[in-house]
């Protein structure tokens, strides 16, 4: 039976998850809190990916200490793992670690795992409790807010294909540039410092060839306050390799990983000339086939960062999952300036996408609209 006390844990347990953020994908976001008698004695969380677990950290952390774990609590957002990979299973840990009860979180829907992790604690002779939506507002509020945490492994570990964000900065007329196609700069400084932290979240970003030809952009994270921040992988969606030799993409891909998807009629001798330069080539003709190779390449998360032909086929395809517009308090006018979203558009409001679980934010004078598709 889960107790306030025990929602009270986990949800610190989920904070600490919150650490890894950036860092552990394609794992997924993991905290563990070890209690004696309504006290935490040690803690962990995933950190970087192919390192400790969150459950193997927090008994590192006691073991430190000289802390005895028998007849503790462990609570752990996610189901212990109970399989061989970058590290030994967690279960075996607990396990060893004689401890008296777990509370998990979420179930981990990974094959490997799957309620297998939870079992072979429960064998072992562990009390084992999960939360469960259906006992409680409070327990179903902590359930909703543990899978929102970890809505990109669940996607991609049920699905195996990628969490897509699509992120734009528009004007207040919904502009996102000028009619000449200036759009440097639409949004303000604390904006942009904001997409190059999204950016340090997911995996990958992607964007179409046009935002290539434009910006020569170089699609890496550039945070002050973290200048060892992970660069995403970055892919470009361009069906016939029109991408330019001399692009600061193709001229960094042996530093920072980039990938070109295009169609299988695109020039071979280009192909040859990206692949020599270090370029990976994705043959991909749709939107979800991009999406699936992506999958195969253990990306877990992208962002969409194109302009308005690209967010619109991913759009029409229903494959955006999450949204942030940035609305700048600008007014550029010109009915041939280019929307964040192109094509033909739908023929009935009724037909729109809605976003759910809306926030809104201030960065500088800009408004962020963010929410789930």
């Amino acid at each position: 039976m889960i107790s306030q006390e025990d929602i009270r844990f986990m949800q610190q347990a989920m904070a600490l998850a919150q650490r890894g953020e950036g860092a552990v994908n394609p794992n997924p976001l993991v905290g563990a809190l070890v209690v004696r008698n309504g006290e935490v004695v040690a803690q962990g969380c995933h950190e970087r990916y192919g390192d400790l677990h969150a459950e193997r950290n927090a008994f590192r952390d006691a073991d430190s200490r000289g802390i005895g774990c028998e007849g503790t609590t462990l609570y752990v957002t996610l189901e212990p793992c109970c399989h061989h990979g970058h590290q030994p299973p967690c279960t075996e840990a607990i396990i060893e670690h004689r401890v008296g009860r777990v509370v998990v979180g979420l179930p981990d829907p990974n094959p490997l795992v799957a309620g297998k992790g939870l079992k072979q604690v429960a064998d072992a002779g562990i009390a084992v409790d999960i939360l469960n939506a259906q006992n409680s507002s409070e327990e179903a509020l902590l359930v909703h807010d543990l899978r929102y945490q970890n809505r990109v492994f669940l996607k991609y570990i049920t699905t195996g294909r990628p969490w897509v964000v699509m992120k734009y900065a528009m004007t207040l007329d919904g502009k996102i540039c000028t009619r000449t196609g200036d759009s440097r700069w639409v949004s303000g400084p604390e904006s942009r410092k904001e997409v190059h932290r999204l950016r340090r979240r997911l995996k990958a970003i992607l964007c179409g060839i046009g935002t290539v030809l434009a910006d020569d952009p170089m699609l890496n994270t550039r945070l002050d306050d973290d200048p060892s921040a992970r660069n995403p992988i970055r892919i470009v969606a361009d069906r016939r390799a029109r991408i330019p030799m001399q692009s600061q993409l193709v001229q960094t891909a042996c530093q920072i990983p980039v990938a070109v998807a295009c169609g299988a009629d695109a020039d071979p001798r280009k192909l040859q000339q990206l692949e020599e330069a270090g370029v990976q080539i994705w043959i991909c003709n749709t939107p979800e086939e991009l999406l699936d190779r992506a999958g195969k390449e253990h990306i877990d998360g992208i962002l969409l960062e194109g302009g308005g032909t690209l967010n619109e086929s991913f759009v029409h395809a229903g494959l955006v999952d999450e949204v942030y517009a940035f609305v700048a308090p600008k007014l550029v006018g010109g009915q041939d300036a280019r929307t964040p979203v192109e094509g033909l558009g739908l023929a009935h409001m009724a037909q729109a996408l809605q976003l759910r679980e809306v926030e809104t934010r201030m960065f500088g004078k800009d408004i962020l609209i963010h929410g789930l598709v």
